[in-house]
């Protein structure tokens, strides 16, 4: 069994641990959840919206380091969650975690990250980790919580040596609904909450297809004009086209989408034979991209936030959007037919597509928010408006 290195001694009253693959050892005070969990450490640049980050299951299998030092200090609601399936596995944040202070709080974050089953650590250099990500890119590592402070920290190590990272990681069937549903839930409105959503049957009818969806994407659809059934990500093209769809939606989600993939763009493939119109988000559309005959790789650092500057390369308009992916199209390898629409202005990798002669188009950050920037709600209007 490999021994852990580069390890300080643990500091009094220390009762959190990050342990990475290469062995090197980080101190904290756990909060949250206790025990442990295994997944990829990212950083996060969003100055807002924690509780829908850490609810967000495009997080599965990753441990969200907040560049942010005040994180929790507006407590925790059960309006701020974007999904009840797995999100990320725990979070690193610098400050303790206060009592909170905000008019919509009904509990404290920890609470609240305990009641959910997720570690935290706080205390960290955060911007220490942050630049190690960015010049070595994301390390596998496990984040420990035990209150009484005792680790197994070679057990912990060979846990994160062993754990296989998310390359050729299929989570989206991890992370999907596993039955289809009517969407009832309305857009949220300060004072009021979550409204219902209008089942008016002249509406154009949408399926959307759960990779890891968050529930603020159906919102959207819904205040875009649209009717909206959601379906499994294993769905077959069959039972998607037996929902007579005037469009379908892919979703969002974690994982390596060239395994999720091996299912999903055969169905992808046949929707695009039938000219059926298509808007991807994320992963959806790094998967529109792989149908059409494009390719996708795994990024250094990948990019999450909710202040990523986006370019519209047809009018020069620049978005600030919200993102969270660590895959990405490889623009340099778009197939004909294949127009590249929107470009990060951060490193220029690619952030939106068109398929030529198809109404299908994808993007490669969340332009439903959540948080973030509404910069980009005007997509959800032009897919509505495509359909007929």
């Amino acid at each position: 069994m490999a021994d852990p290195v580069n390890t300080p001694a643990q500091p009094k009253g220390a009762t959190g641990v990050l342990v990475l693959a290469d062995g090197t050892i980080v101190w904290g005070r756990g909060f949250g959840a206790s025990g442990s969990a295994v997944g990829e450490v990212c950083f996060n640049t969003a100055m807002t919206g924690y509780q829908e980050v850490m609810t967000d299951p495009s997080y599965a299998g990753q441990i969200v380091t907040f560049t942010f030092p005040h994180i929790g200090n507006v407590g925790a609601n059960a309006e701020d969650i974007e999904s009840k399936v797995e999100g990320a596995v725990g979070c690193i944040v610098r400050e303790e975690v206060t009592p909170h202070s905000n008019f919509r709080a009904r509990e404290q974050f920890g609470e609240w990250l305990a009641a959910q089953g997720k570690i935290g650590l706080s205390g960290v250099d955060t911007r220490a980790l942050t630049r190690r990500i960015r010049l070595n890119g994301a390390p596998n590592a496990v984040i420990a919580h035990d209150p009484d402070g005792r680790f197994d920290l070679p057990a912990l190590l060979k846990r994160a040596q062993e754990w296989p990272g998310l390359n050729g990681m299929d989570l989206a069937q991890r992370v999907s609904r596993e039955k289809q549903e009517s969407w009832e839930g309305g857009y949220w409105r300060l004072g009021t909450g979550y409204g219902r959503s209008p089942r008016d049957e002249a509406r154009p009818h949408v399926v959307a297809i759960d990779y890891g969806s968050k529930d603020n994407i159906f919102r959207n659809l819904v205040k875009a004009g649209a009717r909206v059934t959601v379906v499994p990500a294993k769905t077959s093209l069959d039972d998607v086209l037996a929902l007579s769809p005037q469009g379908v939606f892919l979703s969002n989600g974690p994982g390596d989408p060239a395994a999720t993939g091996e299912y999903a763009v055969p169905v992808i493939k046949g929707l695009l034979e039938r000219d059926v119109p298509i808007f991807g988000i994320c992963l959806g559309h790094q998967m529109l991209a792989l149908a059409a005959g494009g390719k996708t790789a795994k990024m250094h650092q990948g990019h999450r936030g909710a202040n990523h500057p986006v370019k519209r390369l047809d009018d020069g308009v620049v978005e600030i959007t919200s993102m969270n992916h660590g895959f990405a199209v490889d623009n340099t390898a778009l197939p004909e037919g294949v127009e590249e629409t929107h470009v990060s202005l951060f490193d220029g990798s690619n952030c939106g597509i068109a398929i030529k002669g198809k109404k299908a188009f994808g993007v490669q950050y969340h332009p439903e928010a959540s948080p973030g920037p509404q910069d980009s709600f005007y997509l959800f209007e032009k897919f509505v408006g495509m359909l007929g």
